[in-house]
């Protein structure tokens, strides 16, 4: 059985938008990766080792998210961009019904 795509939309730092359809479970950074959302590049894999997967998650979304472990939170310290309210790697960020047209930034850097 296959499972039910949700929508998420990427909004680049010049106002244009990505969206793609992303199966639940699935990463924002992995379907970020598949939809070649520009800024997003998951250099580590996914392993939370080099940050480059940072968006920030429009403020309508922020309670569907979950909570920011510790190792993430000190990975955004390090992100290219500057950390701002709602920023998390996109790894993190594994789509759930909760999530469906969950909108985030890609910040500039």
């Amino acid at each position: 059985m296959m499972s039910k795509s949700m929508k998420a939309f990427w909004v680049l730092h010049d106002g244009s938008r990505i969206e793609a359809a992303v199966p639940q479970g699935l990463s924002l950074m992995e379907a970020a990766m598949a939809a070649n959302v520009p800024g997003i590049l998951g250099e580590c894999g996914g392993t939370m080792s080099c940050a480059t997967c940072h968006v920030v998650v429009d403020e309508a979304w922020h309670g569907s998210t979950g909570e920011m472990g510790d190792h993430e939170d000190a990975m955004l310290e390090i992100t290219e961009a500057p950390r701002r309210e709602g920023s998390r790697l996109s790894r993190q960020l594994a789509m759930s019904p909760a999530q469906d047209g969950i909108t985030v930034q890609v910040p500039r850097d």
